[in-house]
């Protein structure tokens, strides 16, 4: 029996992290590469995937090699539901929570295929 709390703890110690948070909100919108992310989060990329391996770990995140470019996914579109009843949950204690925008492909500044469909490397 405790063995399924601690998957569940192990699960929620996996979400408890703003940036996990945030690459799990833009996962939900398309399969990303790592330098897609770190252009959208404006973080270096040893950080991003740092939490891409905890989130990967945790069975949260998928990914697939194209080349010398790894894609991530979500493992389960569930989580998409369960992020937004935290929201609401929070929004009935009277919090402000909302989603961070998004930006749309293509994006600014990225070299991924994603943004440069031209391209067949990422520098």
């Amino acid at each position: 029996m405790m063995d399924g709390y601690k998957r569940q703890a192990s699960l929620m110690r996996a979400l408890a992290h703003p940036m996990r948070l945030r690459i799990l909100d833009i996962l939900q919108e398309s399969e990303c590469c790592v330098c897609h992310l770190t252009t959208v989060l404006k973080q270096r990329q040893p950080y991003v995937s740092q939490q891409l391996m905890i989130l990967r770990e945790a069975g949260l995140v998928l990914d697939r090699k194209e080349g010398v470019i790894v894609y991530y996914r979500l493992a389960d579109q569930r989580l998409a539901a369960l992020m937004e009843s935290a929201r609401e949950i929070l929004r009935a204690t009277g919090a402000l929570v909302e989603r961070a925008a998004i930006p749309v492909s293509p994006v600014s500044g990225c070299p991924c295929p994603k943004c440069n469909p031209g391209d067949s490397q990422v520098t």
